[in-house]
């Protein structure tokens, strides 16, 4: 009876096997060495342009550190993350693209796995905490007005305890990083879910803690804010000057936060699906060429938002370099009568 069961068991764990427990090499390249090549190029543009782009906005901070408002200092953390994730994670991808095999090992593949699981979820976290401020600036004037810079930092430290938890429970024996299928890179064991119901579970906790809860509650802010921007628009052009720009400066807060989740949203939620149907869909059903695609998309996220920072900003400059005009007008009007 016990010879019976523990074939039993064999061949019910031979039913599927992930790709990096097959017999093949889980850390070659499974694609053409000239696409290894074109995304190793990729790669390195994505990397030194969100490195030089967020250690600008970084940089840029630094220098006005004493002023910035919760909202800006929960944005030059999302810089902090980008930075990261193009600092810690990028060399190691594109030097195994490169390389047409994954060069650092188990060990370098649970390390970068982390590192990218890490960063990435500090990034939406952070963008949750800048959605329900700016919920609580336009919808609930009494709250945003409560709202102070100590708690932004209480809020950072809040983001990264969040961060560090989830990205080092793979580490506890409920998870695990493993290779990407096509072989050059390394993420998050999704392929758990087809094995056990612990890793459903542990598959399941993630996707909801670190994916599902946080989107549902940035929608749920921007769409409450369109709503009361539509609604309150005439009534703000009744208040005085300094009422009208301090609105005028929180909108354009509003709008950095819209693009930029909007933009890390849209790089991670190809990654996601795919992600998703390889945890709980056919084994393997996945094709290895299909799959770099949306990886490849979710890595460039980090680059989008020193150009959003940038884009918003030269607009609210020409637009507070015309009321400037107007108001210089006004005021030699006055003068001359």
């Amino acid at each position: 009876m016990n010879g019976m069961a523990s074939d039993h068991n064999i061949s019910s764990q031979e039913e599927y096997l992930p790709h990096y427990l097959q017999k093949e090499d889980p850390f070659a390249s499974k694609l053409s060495r000239e696409a290894d090549i074109v995304a190793g190029f990729y790669l390195t543009v994505i990397g030194i342009l969100s490195t030089l782009g967020n250690g600008y906005v970084i940089f840029m901070s630094s220098k006005r550190k004493k002023k910035l408002r919760p909202a800006e200092i929960m944005t030059v953390n999302l810089a902090v993350c980008d930075l990261g994730i193009s600092v810690v994670g990028k060399p190691f991808s594109i030097i195994s693209f490169f390389s047409h095999r994954w060069v650092f090992g188990w060990m370098g593949c649970r390390w970068y796995g982390w590192a990218g699981f890490f960063f990435g979820c500090g990034s939406l976290i952070t963008m949750t905490a800048v959605s329900l401020d700016r919920y609580l600036k336009i919808c609930h004037l009494s709250y945003g007005t409560w709202l102070k810079r100590h708690h932004a930092f209480i809020c950072l430290a809040i983001i990264w305890a969040y961060a560090t938890f989830w990205a080092t429970v793979p580490f506890a024996g409920v998870g695990s990083y493993a290779p990407e299928p096509f072989g050059t890179s390394c993420t998050l064991d999704w392929w758990l879910a087809q094995a056990s119901v612990a890793g459903q579970a542990f598959i399941l906790s993630i996707l909801f803690f670190c994916l599902l809860f946080p989107t549902a509650v940035i929608v749920f802010s921007y769409v409450k804010i369109i709503l009361k921007v539509k609604s309150s628009t005439k009534e703000v052009a009744h208040y005085d000057t300094r009422i009208q720009n301090s609105h005028i400066l929180e909108m354009k807060l509003t709008k950095v936060a819209m693009l930029i989740c909007a933009g890390f949203l849209i790089a991670w939620i190809p990654y996601a699906v795919v992600s998703v149907w390889s945890a709980f869909g056919q084994p393997d059903s996945v094709p290895i060429q299909f799959s770099v695609v949306p990886t490849l998309l979710a890595k460039s996220a980090a680059m989008y938002n020193p150009i959003i920072y940038q884009v918003i900003d030269c607009k609210f400059a020409c637009c507070r370099s015309g009321g400037l005009k107007t108001l210089q007008k006004k005021s030699s009007l006055k003068k001359s009568r």
